[in-house]
């Protein structure tokens, strides 16, 4: 699928551009021309010599290189390559970019091109909550910029969370994914998967059911057809699909703000099983027993509606927007009733009584509600559902 691709690859400064090294051994092997730009950060990790050994190629580092730049060289660059990635992708390289900055060979590079860009983010996990980078993260991603991690792990520094870059073969997936040709090739699908939890205390917490499996196959499907996926998960218990931009939420509101930051899309699909209600007087400390043996009284407050949200935009709505209704009784006439009232142009109800085995299993059977009625599939795998369905999806935003 790789081979023949040219990729322009931009290494930035961080521990994990050790990692590079074997990034352009696995595109290497599935015949993949890479042409490295060395930052000057990141020769203070790696060293040129190594990397266009493995490259086979020439090592680009310096932007007033005068006989490149006597045709232009950096335009060239820029255009002959089929995708740029960087990787790392630190907290400097992310503001530069998003902030239109071109005062090195790699950002003059990445604001000259005309073609894709995925970016592997790599910092410390404060760096990658802090505001100032969550900014920047949704200027890239509403410029169209393709991510790939970062991952929970611990850090260089001795810390734990997100902010360790993905790695080299998932990094390769996603390249894969990005340079995929199908009928979603240049469309933005954001998914949701999963459950939420909210929180009762700090060790407890409401959820439900969701093995998030449904939301993760339709992923890797539309991811199959070339979309870029944008993909909200909760913490469901199975992986999400490679190739995928992913972010992992706990709660609804998390849920809420994270499909709002990756607007604009061609279509939202809304598969996670999101919790109604929070506990508005969650404790911050352990609830423990009384002598009266009496349970703590829960206040709830409703959660954000996310899908109605969503579907009720009056600018900047997804052309299609794809709503889940699971159901324990009268699935149809409830299902329909949500699609009305929220606002969405289908719903995928389905029957999640403990009976059906459906809510946590491998299977579904599902009914797709729509303006032109209902059309009822057979029980199959829940692959074979995402697969059906994001073929309706194609169809719809062709």
């Amino acid at each position: 699928m790789l081979s023949g691709k040219r990729i322009l690859l931009i290494i930035g400064g961080g521990i994990a551009a050790y990692k590079v090294l074997d990034l352009i051994r696995r595109l290497r092997e599935r015949g993949v021309h890479v042409t490295p730009v060395l930052t000057a950060s990141g020769e203070e990790f790696i060293t040129p010599l190594s990397v266009g050994a493995l490259a086979g190629s020439r090592v680009y580092r310096d932007l007033f290189d005068l006989t490149d730049e006597a045709e232009m060289g950096h335009i060239q660059l820029s255009r002959a390559a089929d995708l740029l990635v960087v990787a790392p992708a630190t907290a400097d390289m992310m503001a530069r970019m998003a902030g239109g900055m071109a005062n090195d060979l790699a950002t003059t590079l990445l604001l000259a091109t005309d073609k894709q860009v995925l970016l592997a983010p790599a910092m410390n996990v404060r760096m990658w909550r802090h505001p100032a980078t969550e900014r920047n993260l949704a200027t890239l991603r509403g410029g169209g910029i393709h991510f790939v991690g970062p991952n929970d792990g611990e850090m260089a520094c001795g810390e734990f969370g997100p902010g360790r870059m993905a790695e080299p073969l998932e990094i390769v997936a996603a390249i894969e994914a990005a340079l995929a040709v199908g009928p979603l090739t240049g469309r933005h699908v954001i998914i949701t998967s999963g459950p939420t939890h909210e929180p009762i205390d700090p060790v407890r917490y409401i959820a439900n059911r969701s093995s998030g499996t449904q939301g993760a196959a339709l992923a890797a499907a539309l991811r199959d057809l070339g979309a870029r996926v944008s993909f909200i998960t909760g913490p469901a218990s199975v992986p999400p699909p490679q190739g995928v931009d992913v972010t992992r939420i706990e709660t609804a509101r998390e849920m809420h703000e994270a499909v709002l930051d990756h607007l604009p899309a061609d279509a939202a699909v809304f598969a996670a099983a999101v919790a109604d209600w929070r506990v508005s007087n969650a404790a911050e400390r352990k609830l423990k027993k009384d002598a009266t043996g009496k349970a703590p009284k829960l206040d709830f407050t409703e959660n954000p509606d996310i899908l109605a949200s969503v579907a009720q935009m009056t600018k900047g709505r997804p052309r299609l927007i794809v709503g889940f209704a699971a159901e324990t009784h009268d699935v149809i006439a409830n299902a329909e009733a949500k699609r009305t009232r929220k606002g969405c142009d289908w719903i995928v109800a389905n029957d999640v009584s403990p009976a059906s085995g459906i809510m946590g299993g491998t299977e579904n059977a599902v009914t797709i509600l729509s303006a032109a009625g209902a059309e009822t599939w057979p029980r199959m795998s829940k692959e074979a559902v995402a697969a059906r369905l994001a073929g309706r999806i194609a169809a719809a935003l062709a």
